[in-house]
């Protein structure tokens, strides 16, 4: 019995929109279990830098990338790869740095806001899509760059765009043992 032509890509949107509403329904938990937004922010961050951990084995089987040699090349892999492989949109890259350790990513759509309006005025230093700076950041991790990657600009507290900054801060040395 064969699949009807186009039955993948409904089943792939069924599990993004599954996802996106699971996301919300995990944020908002949060922000039941801590009164601080920071908290939030910082459990966020942490679920998503244990999920980066794990995602860059499944990221490098099934792209076959090759290693990059600047950062530049990294920067221009997480965008025009890894977010198209995982949510569907291609975020443009800037370097904001003379030595070019510094890039922003910048979201036009931001598919883990789909179903989110505005942010509640008492949650206003919320990050909601917090967890991707975790991504990010241990997927780096994992192939030996450390970074820095924060939320610079965000929609929903009335930013133009989504913005996310990555600063490399130095490659992390492979230490050898002596014998």
């Amino acid at each position: 019995m064969s699949r009807p032509p186009g039955r993948k890509q409904e089943n792939h949107k069924i599990s993004r929109e599954l996802f996106v509403l699971t996301y919300g329904a995990l944020v908002a938990q949060l922000c039941k279990d801590y009164e601080k937004d920071e908290d939030v922010n910082t459990c966020l961050d942490k679920m998503g830098y244990g999920i980066g951990v794990r995602l860059i084995d499944d990221f490098l089987a099934r792209s076959a990338v090759k290693k990059c040699r600047s950062y530049s090349e990294t920067a221009d892999m997480i965008a025009q790869v890894a977010f198209k492989m995982y949510l569907g949109v291609t975020p443009s890259v800037s370097c904001s740095s003379a030595a070019g350790n510094e890039f922003s990513l910048i979201l036009d759509k931001n598919p883990l806001v789909d179903f989110v309006e505005e942010l509640p005025a008492e949650r206003a230093s919320l990050c909601y899509c917090n967890l991707l700076c975790g991504v990010i950041r241990g997927a780096l991790e994992m192939v030996h760059l450390a970074a820095e990657v924060t939320f610079l600009q965000d929609r929903l507290k009335g930013d133009a765009v989504t913005e996310i900054g990555i600063t490399f801060l130095r490659k992390a040395e492979d230490r050898k043992h002596k014998r």
